[in-house]
């Protein structure tokens, strides 16, 4: 923020926001990568047909588009139909009330917003539009934001919230809303009491359901589990060994970089090659400010399984790199088996966290031991010594911290 660049001696005075300029650059962005995208298909060979696909069969579907309606039969299909926000009846999507698309696409920034749900998603968009300077308010069910997540980030980010003055209920349960001329009034119910909430705009962020009807896929006789998404093998083959499925609809984790690997194992069954799901870990990458980022078992999952763990935990702030950045928030922890050491998760809370993870993902997926972190050279001053650091620290090795 401007405070940030005032310590660091630069100063720049009464700015402003351009909110339509900032939507125009997000949807060029968009655009250059799904342009991209076709064009790297239609080189490669590929045929694009724009429209509605319906299958009328397990070999044969039909596209409906503006240039009208194309029969298309197929050896091999891979379905990729994504997934999509979660709505709740009892607040049904229109100009005052967004899900996660619609939030992206507001055209100015609203004096006020609610956002139901307190998962990674809604925190995204909380975090996008209270930097902006909406006030934010967060209603989460569970008892806890980011449920699910390592305590010690869960820890982090509601003290972060309390900061940054979002207005977060746990354990609080939306009941029902009124209309005003300016907006909203949501009533929410928290430890027997309810309250009323005014808003510009109600999001609804209560998680994502796969797209797995509505386009004859009963025709086919392919599976689905009790949750509605398409069950397939590690080849990505579903029961109908012609037809594959990837991604949100094909289950957990629902991630792109997850369905852009379980596209690559499709194709290349498809292709004759051997190719299998064989990941031990997927990262996921919280983008809220700061970034959180996790790969393989957080401290609770691993003594939930009655793992004995050992853990080192370094704040970026004994950092240099960090500290010259004046980016000083956050930390990395690392869980490990405590008999063989061996590397078991990694969580990193604080700017970049998205792309020092990474290191972490490497060394979980090759079976890494504490010591492969630790007792390998890391450049300085960068924020990857905080990885190093803390496998020193889960030894009690640590340099730059007391043990």
């Amino acid at each position: 923020g401007l405070s940030h660049l005032d310590t660091l001696g630069i100063s720049a005075s009464n700015p402003q926001i351009d909110f339509a300029k900032t939507q125009a650059w997000k949807s060029g962005v968009v655009n250059q990568l799904t342009s991209g995208i076709k064009t790297l298909v239609t080189k490669n060979g590929g045929k694009i047909l724009e429209g509605t696909g319906t299958f009328t069969g397990s070999h044969s579907l039909e596209v409906s588009g503006s240039a009208g309606t194309t029969k298309v039969t197929f050896k091999n299909c891979v379905i990729a139909t994504g997934s999509s926000p979660i709505h709740i009846p009892s607040f049904p999507i229109g100009p005052r009330i967004l899900d996660s698309t619609g939030a992206l696409n507001l055209q100015k920034v609203p004096k006020s917003m609610v956002i139901i749900g307190g998962g990674y998603i809604g925190l995204e968009l909380g975090f996008v539009y209270r930097k902006l300077g909406a006030q934010v308010t967060v209603v989460e069910m569970m008892d806890t934001v980011l449920p699910g997540f390592d305590s010690d980030v869960v820890k982090h980010m509601t003290r972060k919230l309390k900061k940054d003055k979002f207005t977060v209920l746990t354990q609080a349960k939306a009941l029902g809303y009124k209309e005003t001329q300016n907006g909203l009034v949501l009533q929410v119910e928290q430890a027997g009491k309810t309250q009323d909430l005014e808003c510009e705009y109600l999001v609804v962020s209560v998680g994502r359901r796969p797209n797995a009807k509505g386009f004859g896929l009963e025709r086919t006789g392919v599976q689905v589990d009790e949750r509605g998404f398409i069950k397939v093998d590690k080849h990505m083959r579903t029961n109908v060994g012609h037809l594959y499925a990837i991604g949100d609809v094909a289950g957990q984790p629902m991630l792109a970089h997850h369905a852009s690997y379980q596209g690559e194992i499709a194709a290349e069954v498809i292709a004759g090659h051997h190719a299998e799901d064989h990941a031990k870990v997927c990262p996921a990458v919280v983008f809220t400010d700061p970034e959180v980022a996790v790969v393989g078992m957080s401290e609770d999952e691993a003594k939930a399984k009655g793992l004995e763990i050992m853990t080192g935990q370094f704040p970026f702030v004994a950092l240099g790199k960090a500290k010259a950045q004046n980016d000083t928030e956050g930390f990395v922890k690392i869980i490990a088996n405590k008999t063989s050491e061996e590397v078991l998760g990694m969580v990193i809370v604080g700017h970049n966290a998205g792309d020092l993870i990474g290191e972490g993902l490497i060394g979980i997926e090759m079976g890494a031991f504490l010591d492969d972190f630790g007792t390998t050279i890391h450049p300085h001053p960068t924020l990857t010594e905080a990885i190093m650091e803390a496998a020193k620290k889960a030894k009690g090795q640590a340099i730059h911290v007391l043990n």
